[in-house]
Formats: C-alpha cells, sequence, structure tokens
C-alpha cells in the first residue's frame, strides 16, 4: 500500500516556522509532493531540505520566492525528471516528474490566471501541454498520476459560491473544460470519483473574510490517474484540518508497493 499527498504549502519555509515538520513526521505519507515552496533548497533549513527518512528533489523557479515545486519520497524514484522541457514552464518551476515500478508521477504547480486575467492564456497552454506529456507517457506503456494546485475547480459542487465567481479565474469555463477533456480522454479525478456527490469538500480558502472557519472555499487540488490505475485505489481524501497554509493537503491511496 502506497500513500501520497499533495499539498501547496504557500511557501516552505513559512510553512516550517507553522508545523509542517511535526504534521510530516506525523503523517509519514510515502509521497508527498510541495507546490509553492517559494524557494531554492539551499535557502532551508537541513532538516527540511533534506527531511529525515526521504528522498528530496526541488525544481524552483528561477525568479526567488516564486513558485516552485517539491518531491519528497520514501523509495528512491527510478528516475526523477525537472520540468516538461519547455523553458516558459521549466523557468517557473512548476513541474516535477518521477518514475517508480508501477506508475510515473507528475507533481505540477499550475499558473494562476491572475485577477485580470492575463495570464490566462499561459495557464491554458500549460495545462495543454502536461496533459500531451501525461499522454505521451501513456503511449509509452506507462500509468499516469498526477497531482497538484490545479488551480481551477471543475464544477459547481467544487467551490462554496459558483454563482458569483462565474468570471473568476479558476472558474471560467474554459479553464474548467480542460477538465473535462481530460476526464474524456481517460484520466479520474478520484475524489470526485469516489465521492461523487460530496459538498462542502474544498482543498483552498481566502485568507479573507474568515473564509476557512465558514468553509467559504474551493477544491483546487486533485490527485488524477490514468483509467488503468483505477481498480488499484484505496482511498482518496482532503485533509482541511491541517492549517499550516492557504490549502491543505490532499492524499491518494493505492493498493500498490512504491518499490
Amino acid at each position: 500500500m502506497t500513500t501520497l499527498v499533495s499539498w501547496n504549502v504557500n511557501g516552505l519555509r513559512a510553512a516550517a516556522r507553522k508545523g509542517f515538520l511535526a504534521w510530516l513526521d506525523e503523517a509519514r505519507p510515502d509521497v508527498l509532493g510541495i507546490q509553492e515552496t517559494k524557494c531554492h533548497p539551499d535557502q532551508l533549513d537541513p532538516e527540511v531540505r533534506q527531511p529525515e527518512g526521504y528522498y528530496a528533489s526541488y525544481a524552483s523557479a528561477s525568479r526567488k520566492g516564486y513558485s516552485g515545486v517539491a518531491l519528497y519520497s520514501r523509495v528512491e524514484p527510478l528516475d526523477v525528471r525537472f520540468g516538461l522541457g519547455l523553458h516558459e514552464f521549466d523557468s517557473e518551476g512548476r513541474t516535477i516528474v518521477a518514475e517508480y515500478p508501477d506508475f510515473v508521477l507528475i507533481v505540477a504547480y499550475f499558473p494562476n490566471g491572475s485577477r485580470d486575467h492575463h495570464r490566462v492564456p499561459f495557464k491554458m497552454r500549460y495545462k495543454k501541454e502536461i496533459l500531451a506529456y501525461c499522454n505521451d507517457l501513456r503511449r509509452q506503456g506507462k500509468k499516469v498520476v498526477f497531482c497538484g494546485d490545479v488551480n481551477t475547480a471543475h464544477n459547481e459542487i467544487d467551490l462554496a459560491r459558483p454563482r458569483q465567481n462565474q468570471k473568476t479565474t479558476g472558474f471560467l469555463r474554459e479553464e474548467r473544460d480542460w477538465i473535462d477533456e481530460i476526464v474524456t480522454q481517460g484520466y479520474v479525478d478520484t475524489f470526485r470519483d469516489l465521492y461523487p456527490d460530496r459538498v462542502g469538500a474544498y482543498s483552498w480558502w481566502s485568507y479573507i473574510g474568515g473564509a476557512r472557519s465558514r468553509n467559504v472555499g474551493w477544491r483546487l487540488d486533485y490527485f488524477f490517474i490514468s483509467e488503468g490505475l483505477r481498480p488499484h485505489v484505496l482511498d482518496a481524501a482532503i485533509h482541511p484540518d491541517v492549517q499550516v497554509s492557504d490549502h491543505c493537503p490532499v492524499s491518494l491511496t493505492l493498493d500498490l508497493p512504491l518499490d
């Protein structure tokens, strides 16, 4: 059995000050994919940069204090690759790819479309390229897991106030259509597949106006799997009680070993 966790920590250094390592020591996921590290590894304290019992990998943005993803794995992956091979995305540290015997894991931090929508085209290009990357892996006979902060709520059930956010990035029709498309192409939203009618299940809350205490949130963080892994899913969960970040961790449990 393998437990994978994805978490946008909104700054790994800040998260470390708020109890990240205590959470890691208690939760002990087999794999942790982290988004929005906002740092380079040399800026981290040693116990965060290389947690005991984990192999750690980082893809950092060229610009300091921005974006960035990381992977902690209790088993050394067969291979780790950084980025999609496309500079416009890779310079922002958005993607890590780790290969294990039974699947390839992609940890991704999808761009925010920006309040004035000027980054929506960039976000949609990233979505297009990561789907092409996943499909190429499947053509090679690989099973795919991809996780991360997708910065999109798929359907009205996935945010508290859908009517008020029709023109807000993260719930624009074109952003949501991309999730429709990946589902059509054979990828499974693991949480919604198991819990199709669960309401109030969110993974991000604004810091403004006490949104978290009132559970006025969005489900922006996902584990998607290629169809062939569906029989191996034991559970998928959201962990709103973990309050280190404005996002909470989401998890996927598979009945497959990591090595």
